[in-house]
């Protein structure tokens, strides 16, 4: 299917890299981004060839946010639809079987710092500007953005990001556990593949596992997210890749693992 805003790549690796290609507007989310972007996370998702997914933008901004223009006019009920979309897609990341890497490549704000949130690992630039700057035009998140930034760095920080507005740099975010690595701007895609790479090479019965395991125990209490790892454990000694991985072990050679 070809696109209109953004870039789909699948490459022999495994791994499909998906680009927001607006740059003029800094990549701005609008429906019909939001709308190309769940139509391209469906098509990745049921290639069986594909095992990981790379997030990023076009130009000096990953996203820069929702698209004001767009936004301006809306009732409260075309507010509300929108989002919705942004939750839908975002929650269509969550639940994926495809462990999702955010590549932050400059501006991650507003919807920006929500996509981010959504995806499973999130590696900056030097240059990335991350922050959740909603309350500067008199709204709030929409995608997400007051639940998923607690969650991650606590609500004392989280509560400053989102009343102050202002935005923090890559290192900071990087302290305060809102990414996982930084990198010189040039090294940021070769970075995030090399990544990418190195899951896709792992049992992807295992990687939907972890990943499911991980998002649904968050939420859940302790005691019941125990529960759920033991019925996905014992259902891992199901599948040719636990034999695989268990032999090539002990016969000391590189497991093949197919998914199954």
């Amino acid at each position: 299917m070809s696109y209109k805003n953004i870039t789909l790549e699948k490459k022999k690796n495994g791994v499909a890299i998906i680009k927001i290609n607006r740059p003029q507007s800094l990549n701005a989310l609008n429906k019909e981004t939001l709308k190309e972007l769940t139509t391209a996370i469906d098509e990745i998702e049921k290639d069986r060839n594909i095992k990981a997914a790379i997030l990023t933008g076009e130009g000096k901004a990953f996203i820069a946010g929702a698209d004001i223009k767009e936004m301006k006019d809306m009732t409260p009920l075309e507010a509300r639809e929108f989002s919705e979309m942004g939750h839908n897609l975002l929650m269509k990341i969550e639940n994926s079987r495809l462990p999702f890497i955010a590549a932050i490549n400059g501006y991650a704000l507003g919807g920006g710092c929500e996509m981010m949130m959504a995806c499973d690992i999130c590696i900056a630039s030097k240059k990335a500007k991350i922050g959740q700057p909603e309350i500067n035009l008199g709204i709030h998140p929409g995608f997400g953005g007051t639940q998923r930034l607690p969650r991650l760095i606590g609500k004392t920080k989280a509560m400053e990001l989102l009343l102050t507005g202002e935005n923090i740099s890559a290192e900071e975010a990087y302290h305060i556990g809102l990414i996982n690595k930084i990198v010189e701007d040039n090294k940021l895609l070769e970075e995030a593949e090399k990544t990418a790479e190195k899951i896709a090479e792992k049992s992807s019965i295992q990687t939907a596992f972890i990943k499911s395991l991980v998002n649904k125990g968050i939420n859940i209490d302790l005691q019941s997210a125990c529960s759920l790892e033991t019925s996905y454990f014992s259902s891992s000694f199901s599948t040719h890749d636990q034999k695989e991985g268990m032999n090539a072990f002990i016969e000391k050679r590189k497991p093949v693992f197919k998914g199954k």
